[in-house]
């Protein structure tokens, strides 16, 4: 059980490690050793990475994989995917590559609106607030314009304010629900600045309201922030062609592997439980992307889960239909990314992704993201109702198995080759294993 400390924040890095070491570890040399195997030889680039958050103590590494041939709106990239799922990177390359020979993704931007909210409590007559609204909403955007200037000059900024009643869910409570335009930057910054001065501001002028009783006048303000739920920040990802071009063998037809693939999203929007896997498809895929290029997947999860269920009920993200002989399957889904701004122009790797996808636009890695979610969900979906998933996935899950044990090169490629044709499970890894060694 770990020990309580004060002042850890003010320790060294090496003086943190030695107490965590000391405290925490039944073999502290064991521990220290790991710590130190995981830091970066380059003490610029370390130091960097030990500034990106506090307490830093080492490295925590992700795999940078690529999939190639993905071929989006006529032009091609590859996508540079963090992950530690075996079969993701796979899984998305081979959704590339069959979607490449039948006219690629197409992907479109729909709106790029942001949100934000001061939270505030009132308990006065609500049509007396509304008239001090309307009088201060503009001093609420002039008030900011030394913080949005600057972004406005871009084409970006403030859309508009409204003052919203949520006095039917908490007595007294209501909003500035904000929306912002944002441009290249996710904006989290700019929008919380933004929402604090209008808090502000409002908070001064209901003082100099002469319309106001002096209850009216204190407005208590609970908070200013941004939502990362942005249903109105959405883009939309898409494939299709002719049912008959979707067979790839003779083990079963385009047409019957269409039906069968349009019943299993059918599913998906009816059924959460299904809903909650199928989704979670499509964010290994959405997350992977988001997390190589320096963007927040947690706020992104969020938001997505918030959106596959604003109808009350959580459901499928992806949709697939069948008319006039065409395969269509498509998503729409809320997107809030930057391409400057955080760790977009701090971390080398993430530096190096974005290079690899050209140098995008918060547009065009909006419609990458959402297109590297679609192609992993068509690859799972596509295993399920085929082969089965457990098939493609345990044989990217082999080495793992294998490195568990401390397999050697020669074992590794001998137990490689041997489940080509046979079923990989944990137990038949194991038992192979054993039995090459004995």
């Amino acid at each position: 059980m770990s020990k309580t400390i004060s002042g850890f924040s003010k320790l060294s890095k090496s003086e943190k490690i030695d107490w965590i070491v000391s405290s925490c570890f039944s073999n502290a040399s064991y521990a220290k050793g790991i710590l130190k195997q995981y830091w970066n030889t380059d003490e610029q680039l370390q130091q960097l990475h030990d500034e990106f958050i506090e307490n830093t103590i080492t490295n925590y590494y992700l795999p940078l994989g690529v999939a190639p041939n993905f071929l989006i709106n006529e032009k091609m990239y590859t996508i540079p995917m963090a992950i530690e799922e075996s079969s993701v990177v796979a899984a998305a390359s081979k959704a590339a590559k069959f979607w490449l020979d039948r006219g690629g993704f197409k992907a479109r931007v729909i709106s790029t609106k942001k949100i934000g909210q001061v939270h505030f409590m009132f308990y006065g007559e609500f049509e007396a607030l509304k008239r001090f609204f309307d009088i201060v909403k503009p001093k609420l955007i002039a008030g900011a314009r030394h913080i949005t200037a600057n972004m406005e000059k871009r084409g970006g900024g403030i859309f508009d304010i409204e003052l919203r009643d949520k006095t039917n869910d908490i007595k007294g409570y209501y909003q500035l629900h904000a929306s912002f335009e944002t441009l290249d930057a996710m904006g989290a910054n700019f929008i919380n600045s933004c929402l604090e001065q209008f808090a502000q501001t409002f908070k001064k002028e209901a003082f100099n309201f002469e319309a106001f009783t002096d209850e009216e006048r204190q407005i208590d303000i609970v908070m200013s922030i941004l939502s990362n739920y942005v249903p109105e920040c959405l883009v939309r990802a898409e494939v299709s062609c002719p049912v008959e071009n979707l067979s790839e063998n003779a083990s079963i037809s385009g047409e019957a592997f269409a039906k069968k693939f349009v019943q299993a999203v059918n599913i998906a929007e009816v059924e959460p439980y299904r809903a909650v896997t199928h989704n979670k498809g499509i964010m290994n895929g959405v997350d992977a992307v988001v997390l190589a290029t320096g963007n927040d997947f947690r706020a992104i999860e969020a938001g997505v889960h918030a959106y596959a269920s604003r109808n009350g009920k959580y459901s499928s993200l992806s949709h697939a239909e069948i008319k006039d002989g065409i395969f269509r399957f498509w998503m729409d889904i809320p997107l809030a990314l930057g391409t400057i701004g955080g760790l977009t122009g701090l971390h080398p790797l993430v530096k190096l992704s974005l290079e690899l996808l050209h140098q995008p636009s918060a547009k065009e890695l909006m419609q990458i993201v959402a297109v590297a979610g679609l192609a992993q969900n068509f690859a799972a979906l596509r295993s399920l109702t085929t082969t089965g998933i457990q098939q493609g996935h345990m044989k990217m899950h082999l080495l793992n198995i294998l490195n568990q044990f401390g397999a050697n090169d020669k074992e590794k490629q001998t137990l490689t080759e041997h489940f080509k044709s046979t079923p990989v499970t944990h137990g038949a890894v194991v038992e192979a294993l054993n039995k090459l060694r004995n």
